[in-house]
């Protein structure tokens, strides 16, 4: 029997760990933080052997092969060894594809996954297509395969899932945008990133397609390396040579491989960024042959993905906005550049090795108010106190929401658009979007009442 380890044993580890028992493998599962009691219920229901807290070396590097869970980092010191022994780490969703025939569409960038991965489930569900949504959102690929399989998979890749996928094939392969983000894992290296990304068209064949934006200058450099089999399926907010996707004259527009166009006005997303995630789920959908009116009516009915330019409420004039996922600089770029009155941006957490300077105009163009939201703000006063914009230092949610308060006029517009990873104050970023509108809606009801 073939010994397998699995490497953190939240979803995509315990998924793992499922279908791998399924499969025949002599699992052990070792995680080196407490496993939530979900997770355990789960291993145990299915006599899987597992550890908290600690990891059994003599156990782990007596596997054949290691699942490592994407958040665990090369440097981890039973990854080096691990690595030094010779044992080959892949992903879960690596992992699993080796148990499925099923369709998989895939889509990564450093802004716009979750978004466009939601919005391509929403399509394919409104279809009637027997579709799972798994990867960075949805239950892991690993335990629908091994438990509740479906035809289609719509996933959203990470570049830590994409590190280490090496036979996995994506069917669809959507690439949105290359932007810095995560630069701590990767050495401080922009290329080593750049790098993971491009992995998403690895083993594509010509049967395959790869949607991509045709503006973005990384890709645009990156493909001039690569010999991509696949059929180039390049979009752009504006018609031009080789793009099959584009905004003309208020109307969205697919040429290929059927045509297709709708009124812009009537997507449900708004904002430049919109516009590409729109034009890359249209593409999607169109290639799998999803029909048109279903198409149409999907992307006017989408609602929206939680933590991504949510409104919140209105709360004395002043709308709040939770962008929460918003975790690298160029997100809050597109969230800045969509707002359309005054606005007191929350900035802050913790940093990636970020560079602010491609938001410094538009801070001075469009901020009101600058309100820090971390453990240590120091990195921000330096580069933003310059700009003569009003600031806050704060180290909780309710420090900041308070000071978002006393900023705002009526009018103005209250953006959570961090810039930065959360976990120095929160559990994660949707414990930090969750925080602020429960707090956010306090002060409604307060007002209310």
């Amino acid at each position: 029997m073939k010994k397998i380890a699995i490497l953190g044993a939240a979803e995509s580890g315990t998924g793992a760990a499922i279908l791998a028992k399924k499969e025949g493998y002599d699992v052990f599962v070792s995680d080196m933080s407490p496993i939530k009691e979900r997770y355990k219920k789960m291993l145990d229901e299915r006599q899987i052997v597992w550890e908290e807290g600690h990891h059994t070396e003599a156990r782990i590097l007596d596997a054949e092969e290691i699942v490592k869970s994407p958040g665990i980092p090369d440097e981890a010191p039973i990854v080096k060894k691990a690595i030094e022994k010779g044992i080959r780490i892949i992903s879960e969703i690596e992992f699993a594809g080796r148990y499925t025939n099923s369709k998989m569409i895939c889509i990564t960038g450093s802004n716009g996954k979750t978004t466009t991965t939601s919005l391509i489930y929403h399509i394919f569900k409104t279809a009637g297509y027997d579709a799972g949504l798994a990867g960075n959102i949805g239950n892991s690929l690993a335990l629908q395969v091994a438990e509740e399989p479906h035809e289609y998979y719509i996933i959203e890749l990470s570049s830590f899932q994409l590190d280490n996928m090496y036979d996995f094939r994506a069917d669809i392969a959507i690439l949105l945008n290359i932007t810095p983000d995560h630069l701590d894992r990767y050495g401080n290296c922009m290329q080593n990133y750049v790098d993971a990304k491009m992995r998403i068209t690895q083993n594509q064949t010509s049967e395959d397609a790869f949607i991509y934006w045709a503006d973005d200058p990384i890709i645009k450099r990156e493909l001039e390396k690569y010999d991509i089999k696949a059929v180039q399926c390049p979009f752009s907010e504006v018609k031009k040579k080789g793009v099959i996707g584009y905004m003309e004259e208020g109307q969205y527009k697919i040429e290929y491989p059927t045509p297709f166009n709708m009124e812009q006005e009537e997507l449900s997303l708004t904002g430049r960024h919109n516009i590409y995630n729109s034009l890359a789920a249209g593409i999607a959908s169109n290639i799998s042959g999803i029909k048109k009116d279903v198409i149409r009516q999907s992307l006017s009915d989408f609602p929206g993905v939680e933590h991504r330019l949510e409104r919140v409420c209105k709360v004395d004039g002043v709308e709040y906005i939770n962008d929460s996922k918003a975790t690298n600089v160029d997100a809050c770029w597109y969230a800045l550049e969509s707002m359309k009155t005054p606005t007191i941006l929350i900035i802050g957490g913790k940093d990636k090795g970020n560079d602010y300077e491609p938001i410094r105009e538009l801070v001075k163009k469009k901020c009101a108010g600058l309100v820090f939201l971390g453990a240590d703000n120091t990195k921000l006063h330096d580069f933003f106190d310059s700009l003569g914009i009003p600031v806050r230092d704060t180290h909780s949610m309710k420090d900041c929401v308070a000071a978002c308060r006393e900023l705002a006029k009526p009018g103005d517009t209250v953006l959570l658009s961090p810039c930065c990873a959360s976990f120095d104050l929160f559990k994660n970023m949707e414990d930090r979007g969750e925080q602020f509108k429960t707090l956010v809606r306090e002060l409604r009801k307060e007002k209310d009442e």
